[in-house]
């Protein structure tokens, strides 16, 4: 071979492929549309399980193998517990129902509460774009309504001891996103769902976005645990193709989102850490739906992160915010 011919297929040689987004290093897209997943979480931190509770894994939609874990308190204070569904976070792109920060966090509100709790996995982002998490979302909850409707072979497990007229749908980060989309498409005591009646929904934190920035996005601190360099780097990787932050999925005041003011919703609470960058439009969230006379409370916590319940849930913070949930639900149950 010529020197000259050597040069020039050196020339045309495709480069190597290289990384283009990284999350939390679980999760690396690369230039030619591979995508790495780290089989380790991004919480490294041990699992608190002393027994006080129980947990089992369900698979609830086998097209996709998709699984929820179901939790209930082994000594429980009454014959029939109220069902309370935790969808974890993770920008979309992100997290499971296995890792230990969301396995620690389901075994205190099974036990604080005195709950059946409910952690669903859905698909992520970008292999599975958005709406794909919110259809998800959905399905958990309809394979409830068949657990409750189920005559032949019900599961005891879980029959015997929830009560399936007082279920509660709560999210953290992108799955108070998801809870949100929930709490719009199903309506005010979610009939479509009968027997399974949805009385309430709590929002950790939610993940809702926008293409002009809030003053917090803007200015907040550029070290926060969820800065808004990951924040963007989530939207572009999540948002459907061709789509921007304004959409309905996203932005719950978007140009071409539903209007709130007309629909009727069953009660929301609204949680927010005074740090986290998704603050101002968790509060904006809040504010508009209690001026349109929707059941909504937000509380914020100063000075907490993004995620602090999770992070430490034994904290006073988190201590403090299962009592407001508790609250919510004892509330509501009535």
């Amino acid at each position: 071979m010529s020197s000259s011919t050597a040069e020039g297929n050196a020339s045309t040689a495709t480069p190597p492929p290289h990384e283009v987004e990284n999350c939390r290093g679980v999760l690396r897209v690369y230039s030619d549309g591979s995508i790495w997943r780290s089989e380790k979480p991004s919480f490294e931190m041990a699992v608190q399980d002393d027994g006080s509770v129980l947990w089992k894994d369900v698979v609830f939609d086998a097209k996709h193998g998709l699984q929820l874990r179901l939790y209930k308190p082994a000594k429980p204070s009454s014959s029939k517990l109220p069902i309370f569904y935790y969808i974890h976070g993770g920008g979309f792109c992100i997290g499971s129902r296995t890792w230990p920060n969301c396995q620690n966090y389901c075994f205190k509100l099974a036990s604080q509460l005195q709950a059946v709790i409910i952690s669903p996995d859905y698909r992520l982002a970008p292999e599975n774009r958005l709406p794909a998490a919110i259809e998800d979302g959905y399905l958990a909850l309809k394979w409830l309504q068949a657990e409750a409707a189920a005559r032949e072979e019900p599961d005891a497990w879980l029959t015997d001891v929830a009560d399936f007229s007082r279920v509660f749908v709560s999210g953290d980060s992108a799955g108070g996103n998801i809870a949100h989309n929930l709490a719009v498409r199903l309506g005010v005591d979610s009939p479509e769902l009968a027997p399974v009646r949805v009385r309430g929904y709590v929002y950790l934190a939610p993940f809702f976005g926008g293409t002009v920035r809030t003053k917090f996005e803007a200015e907040g601190p550029k070290d926060a645990f969820l800065n808004i360099e990951l924040i963007d780097r989530f939207w572009r990787l999540s948002i459907p193709e061709g789509e921007n932050c304004d959409d309905p999925i996203v932005n719950p005041f978007g140009p071409k989102s539903p209007n709130l003011e007309s629909m009727d919703l069953s009660p929301i609470l609204v949680i927010v850490g005074g740090s986290d960058l998704l603050r101002d439009r968790a509060e904006e969230y809040a504010s508009q739906l209690k001026k349109w006379g929707k059941k909504i409370e937000y509380v914020e916590f100063e000075v907490q992160q993004h995620g602090f319940f999770t992070i430490n849930p034994d904290s006073q913070p988190a201590q403090h915010l299962m009592l407001i949930i508790n609250k919510f639900i004892q509330h509501y149950s009535l």
